[in-house]
């Protein structure tokens, strides 16, 4: 894994702000010294879909920024001396969003995961790690 040394500091603030018709504005403002950009507006329905719109946005600009900094080829394979092929732990970001015209919460899920189109137009970020990072992949929330 390439090394690098990032001079981060600052800081991340959220402001919400209710609209006339019930619905919320996310204002995620950042002074980080290495911020992919300054500013992130999102509308939402609650203030809860404002705020996740937004940190997500945040986390996609984040993830790019983790992958492109290690610089690494797609098809390259490290071998030992012996000629083996060296394994190495990656941790794989799938990230889908679709807007769901259903009958159900149920419906639009099903459908969603029956879908092939998921991983086919997903947003995809491979990021190398450490084989000892304590990192959990999230699990289904009907798990």
């Amino acid at each position: 894994m390439t090394d690098v040394n990032l001079d981060s500091t600052g800081n991340i603030t959220i402001a919400l702000l209710p609209q006339d018709n019930g619905k919320y504005i996310c204002h995620l403002s950042s002074s980080l010294s290495d911020s992919p950009r300054e500013n992130i507006q999102c509308y939402g329905q609650t203030k809860e879909h404002a705020i996740a719109i937004a940190l997500e946005q945040l986390a996609d600009d984040y993830r790019k920024i983790a992958e492109e900094r290690q610089n690494i080829a797609w098809d390259t394979v490290e071998r030992s001396n012996s000629g083996e092929p060296i394994a190495k732990h990656y941790h794989v970001i799938l990230h889908y969003e679709r807007i769901a015209e259903e009958e159900s919460k149920f419906e639009a899920m099903h459908n969603t995961i029956m879908g092939n189109t998921v991983v086919e137009n997903a947003n995809i970020t491979v990021i190398e790690i450490d084989p000892d990072i304590p990192i959990e992949p999230l699990t289904r929330s009907w798990d």
